[in-house]
């Protein structure tokens, strides 16, 4: 379903919201010298937007957890010296007032309150009749409901020009990212809400400098509309996340690198060429479907002969057996392990709820 809400184009006076929007600056404002320093040198490579965070909230007690007000006077500052917009977190409504009171001109809302609606309210009715533009980013879990409520809360409140930031999902486990990219979110999030601008956070996603290019590229590939990215002098002496900064140079560098591709196709042979192609696709797809409705029936016929023996709907070894084969044959023929895991396990939970019918 596509949702209708009442957005307006992000409209900055000065500069012009088109890809890549790049929004950097610190993780944290640290001194003064370090605020205006790192913005000064950001203004050389067409970054539209200087964040940089006030309040940080931090998974341990003891890490640094920002300097609060006292340093939203150097974003000011910012603003006066280089003509950089600024942006800062805000996770409850006295942040909102104390950075509205010190002139901020955009405010984004951070992963972990935008999984908490009770925070989010409070923050869209302190926000209500305000004229200042809201981004807001994925929450921590791979929910899109929770993303999509938090939006349709600050819309409601009447703030109409929201940004969405992707920054990657929590996840147990071993990875090379801090946080999961999950693109399939953020591209679902598009779908049911086709006119919000997208931004990826690469930072917060990758949780290391080296992998900063890779991620930017594919968020550009995939059409979003610009990149949230962090930026500190003396990134190595950061006080938080520090391995996840880049200097000013290196963001030029990065930037310089990325390749900006087409948006729409004009070239009629292309057109012609890829609606060739995706007739294929469509066949193909419709092939898919009839093979699984056709083995989703014999997953009832076998779901009523457990019922007739009273055998339990699952059994582990079969389903161990048939993932294995699969993920095998997989790899012989070019796809991904993750790939044919995600598409055998939901054949197998859809195969469980329909035995789980005719057994119930």
């Amino acid at each position: 379903m596509v949702l209708n809400l009442k957005l307006e184009k992000i409209t900055l006076p000065g500069i012009e919201f088109k890809r890549p929007f790049i929004v950097s600056g610190p993780c944290s404002a640290e001194t003064e010298t370090q605020v205006l320093e790192t913005a000064r040198r950001l203004v050389k490579y067409n970054v539209s937007v200087f964040r940089a965070g006030i309040w940080k909230p931090r998974t341990r007690p003891d890490s640094f957890e920002g300097l609060g007000s006292v340093a939203l006077p150097w974003l000011k500052k910012v603003r006066e010296e280089t003509g950089l917009y600024t942006i800062t977190e805000v996770a409850n409504a006295w942040h909102v007032k104390e950075a509205i009171d010190n002139g901020i001109d955009i405010l984004w809302i951070g992963a972990r309150t935008t999984a908490n609606p009770f925070a989010v309210q409070e923050l869209a009715n302190a926000i209500k009749g305000l004229n200042i533009p809201v981004f807001i980013k994925n929450p921590i879990n791979p929910d899109i409901e929770l993303w999509i409520g938090a939006i349709e809360r600050i819309n409601k409140a009447g703030i109409k020009r929201i940004v969405a930031v992707h920054r990657g999902f929590s996840s147990y486990g071993v990875s090379h990212f801090r946080n999961i990219p999950q693109w399939e979110i953020p591209i679902e999030l598009k779908r049911r809400i086709p006119d919000i601008p997208l931004l990826t956070d690469p930072s917060h996603i990758c949780g290391s400098r080296e992998l900063l290019y890779g991620v930017s590229q594919k968020a550009m590939d995939l059409n979003f509309d610009g990149l949230f990215i962090e930026s500190h002098i003396d990134p190595e002496n950061a006080l938080s996340d520090k391995d996840q900064q880049i200097t000013p140079e290196e963001l030029g560098e990065l930037l310089n690198r990325l390749v900006l591709r087409k948006t729409k196709i004009t070239n009629h042979r292309l057109i012609d060429k890829l609606t060739e192609l995706r007739k294929q696709i469509d066949y193909f797809d419709d092939e898919m479907m009839m093979i699984f409705e056709k083995r989703m029936k014999v997953s009832e016929v076998i779901g009523e002969n457990k019922k007739k023996s009273n055998i339990t709907i699952l059994q582990p070894q079969r389903w161990n057996d048939i993932l294995e084969k699969r993920m095998k044959m997989g790899t012989r023929m070019g796809l991904s392990q993750e790939f044919v895991a995600k598409i055998f396990r939901a054949i197998h939970q859809e195969s469980i709820n329909r035995q789980n019918k005719v057994m119930n």
